[in-house]
């Protein structure tokens, strides 16, 4: 009886230690023919905000819904790419030729 109760706590404590483990996912950014926007000034730079880029470089091309959490945002102009957290640029990356 002792080694079902042990066999037991020992289910119900892989069990919960298989519940806080963290399920790991990752997505790839080819990031090959961009160039960094500490490069190139005609870019937005890191800590500007949506209205700051808006009113400086215009309405974006194409606007893509937050996603994930913190939510990240993607503001696609004709030769640049803009990411957001939250309201404030992360990124900005030239668009490939």
């Amino acid at each position: 009886m002792a080694t079902i109760k042990l066999t037991i706590a020992g289910l119900a404590l892989v069990a919960l230690a298989a519940g806080f483990a963290p399920a790991a996912s990752a997505q790839n950014l080819d990031m090959r023919g961009t160039q960094d926007a500490r490069e190139d000034r005609s870019r937005p730079t890191r800590g500007m905000t949506q209205a700051s880029v808006e009113s400086t470089y215009g309405a974006p091309q194409s606007r893509q819904s937050p996603v994930g959490d913190p939510p990240i945002t993607r503001w696609e102009y004709a030769d640049f790419v803009v990411f957001f957290e939250y309201d404030r640029v992360i990124h900005a990356v030239a668009r490939r030729r």
